[in-house]
């Protein structure tokens, strides 16, 4: 009995020294600077009892455990599958020695409710047995306060639900809880190493607000440089990368004070990041100036592949993978643009360099080979190859900008170069202008004179052809004259010697005799005086005053002028005149002068034409003029036709103009007919020729009778 007292003395000791052990003494020392996780002497049991709360329910029964992650027994097999609830529970005390207030922080996967002693003193999300009821929560930013008792042994209890989540499949946590315990103290320092969790945290979602504002204020630039510069395209694509880079990053930021919306949230993110970085990927190649290749065709199929295997795999886990290839394919493209863009591609193949090193170690990290937290650079990483591309866009931009400058300046330059020159040959051009046009008026005023002496010179040609005619009519009526003043002298001197006689009947018929030998002497010294009027008028400068003429008279007279005229210097030369004058016309108001001018030269020409024909063909040929008048409607028609060889073809359509004519020089001056056209006109009348080869030519003027 005495051994056995011994063995139980020996016993009680080590059982009470083994439970005590069980019991977590918090201490100062225990939570110094840093956060500890809980993971030790655990007993859970699944199913749902709100008296396992109670501090008094003795769970000896429930299995015991120790695990950082209360909901996988060893790292591999869940306690609670999805939807399913567990409880925990843990014995701790707080010891004399802590001089501050304990904190809790939880990261967990489902929701859970936070029991000391039987009293709820956290309830994150909601926790039910019925599946539609639960809502999760994941607090893993909140600093939960635990009112522990000091040198009080406590049960810490919790009652946890498993996460429901349908997709992805092949998540890489079946489920999540992990609980980690500090003080007040280390749970508001700002040391990283102190407060890794909370401050870890916080400074992670500070990276990603700095980084949304950034890219938000990048989007508005480069979205207005698109705007009003819609032609540089490589803006709005790149406003565009970076419009779902801001939606990828408020989703980051909405996705944990969110509940119940795990994968949707990150499916919706990192389908936006996927799609901005595939964006990105085509606005480097239109830099680099490279064809889209069998490289982007493959990363953009990739990249849709990805977002459908968000339905299996975690997408934090795929979007490193595809990330590594994303820049791979940029420094590949880098390399292969080196010699043509090197600014560009060494910008682009610096920071993909970084980038594809900082996702490897990322992806490390996650596979379990890299410790070291460098989380929190992921927003900076997001926006690393972002702000390289915004640099060098800028930089593009300025460089474009300095160069129209430069070319603008030039242009300026080179405008006030030319608009000198411009000035200079300004000058000059008008200095010669002004000499040109003094010589111009100057041979204006010649070629007038020349003109009026040319006109003048026609005018006296025609009246030179005149002269011989005016001649021969006046010399008619001067014998007329002479002849009778005889035969009055005769009479006269027989009309003394009847007086003497007394014969005074004989007296009276020689003095009728006489008196109508005066009216005859009378008559044809009138006649003279009106040919001699008429030259006088012809050879005068017309006035332009119209009067009334009588057409046929005006046209009769000119025709006997020119031919006696012509006849006067050629003796030998006879032809025909044939008149047929329209006695209906009556008198025609015209510039009488100006008129005769265009009779008389359409005559002439008429007359040297057959006489030259005659001169060619002596025999058989009668060279015959006509001219006659008609009234037709409202028009006087005057032909003048001969019987010559007519006009050649080649020169029908110039003989209109001014100097322009066939007969030998100094026989013409080229101007009759151009001046007659030219009265005829001022007439409103029309001057026309009709003319046959070798028959002859007419001449029709054609005068309104009003």
């Amino acid at each position: 009995m005495k051994h056995i007292l011994y063995i139980i003395g020996f016993l009680l000791p080590l059982t009470v020294f083994s439970q005590e052990d069980k019991v977590l003494v918090i201490t100062d020392t225990t939570v110094a600077d840093k956060w500890m996780i809980l993971g030790d002497n655990w007993r859970y049991q699944k199913g749902d009892n709100m008296s396992w709360a109670n501090p008094e329910f003795d769970d000896s029964t429930w299995n015991e455990f120790s695990s950082s992650n209360l909901n996988l027994l060893d790292g591999k097999n869940v306690i609670a599958d999805r939807g399913e609830i567990v409880w925990f529970r843990k014995r701790i005390m707080a010891d004399q020695s802590l001089n501050d207030a304990l904190v809790l922080n939880i990261y967990q996967e489902g929701a859970s409710e936070i029991y000391l002693d039987g009293k709820l003193i956290h309830q994150l999300g909601k926790v039910s047995s019925n599946k539609d009821e639960v809502i999760y929560n994941n607090p893993f930013r909140q600093i939960l306060h635990i009112p522990i008792e000091k040198s009080k042994e406590q049960i810490l209890a919790i009652r946890f639900v498993n996460a429901q989540f349908k997709y992805p499949i092949y998540f890489h946590y079946n489920g999540l809880f992990r609980i980690y315990l500090s003080s007040l103290r280390n749970a508001n320092s700002t040391d990283l190493v102190k407060n890794y969790r909370v401050a870890f945290y916080r400074q992670f979602i500070n990276n990603y607000n700095i980084s949304l504002g950034l890219a938000i204020l990048m989007f508005i630039i480069f979205l207005s440089f698109f705007i009003f510069f819609p032609k540089e395209r490589i803006n709005g694509y790149f406003a565009a990368s970076l419009l779902f880079l801001i939606l990828f990053t408020l989703g980051v930021l909405s996705f944990y004070p969110n509940t119940g919306t795990y994968f949707w949230l990150t499916f919706y993110f990192d389908t936006c990041i996927l799609i901005s970085c595939l964006i990105l990927l085509f606005c480097f190649y239109k830099i680099l100036e490279q064809p889209i290749d069998i490289v982007f065709k493959t990363i953009s199929v990739l990249c849709f592949l990805t977002i459908g295997c968000y339905f299996l795999y975690d997408p934090d886990v795929l979007a490193p993978i595809w990330s590594i290839l994303f820049y791979a394919a940029i420094i590949r493209l880098s390399l292969k643009s080196w010699n043509k863009n090197k600014i560009a591609s060494f910008l682009f193949l610096s920071s993909s360099c970084i980038e594809l090193v900082f996702w490897t170690l990322i992806l490390c990290l996650y596979m379990g080979l890299v410790e070291q937290r460098i989380e929190k650079f992921i927003p900076f990483a997001f926006m690393l190859t972002n702000v390289v591309l915004a640099i060098y866009l800028g930089y593009a931009f300025g460089k474009r900008s300095q160069d129209l400058r430069l070319n603008l300046e030039r242009v300026q330059k080179l405008s006030k170069e030319k608009e000198s020159i411009l000035s200079q040959q300004k000058d000059t051009l008008e200095q010669l202008v002004k000499e040109r046009t003094l010589e111009l008026n100057q041979s204006l005023d010649d070629l007038k004179a020349t003109q009026s002496q040319l006109i003048q010179s026609e005018k006296m040609a025609s009246l030179g052809e005149l002269t011989a005619g005016i001649a021969h009519e006046i010399q008619n009526p001067l014998n007329f004259v002479n002849n009778f003043s005889e035969v009055n002298k005769e009479l006269l001197e027989e009309l003394e010697e009847e007086i003497i006689n007394g014969n005074y009947d004989e007296v009276k018929a020689l003095a009728k005799d006489v008196s109508a030998n005066e009216d005859k002497i009378i008559f044809h010294g009138k006649r003279a005086d009106g040919i001699v009027k008429g030259m006088l008028q012809h050879s005068r400068s017309s006035t332009g005053q119209k009067e009334m003429t009588d057409i046929n008279s005006l046209s009769d007279e000119y025709l006997r002028l020119a031919y006696h005229g012509l006849r006067a210097k050629d003796k030998t030369f006879n032809a025909t005149l044939n008149t047929d004058f329209d006695d209906s016309i009556g008198k025609l108001n015209i510039v009488s002068q100006d008129m005769g001018r265009v009779i008389l030269n359409l005559i002439t020409n008429a007359f040297y034409v057959v006489k030259k024909k005659k001169e060619e063909n002596p025999k058989g040929y009668n060279p015959t003029v006509s001219v006659s008048t008609e009234k037709q409607d409202n028009m006087v028609l005057i032909k003048v036709s001969d019987n010559g060889n007519g006009v050649p073809k080649e020169v029908l359509d110039k003989i209109f103009q001014p100097f322009f004519t066939t007969k030998p020089s100094g026989e013409g001056t080229g101007l009759g007919l151009s001046l007659s056209y030219d009265i005829v006109k001022a007439h409103g009348g029309e001057l026309t020729v009709d003319t046959k080869q070798g028959e002859g030519t007419t001449f029709t003027i054609a005068l309104p009778t009003k």
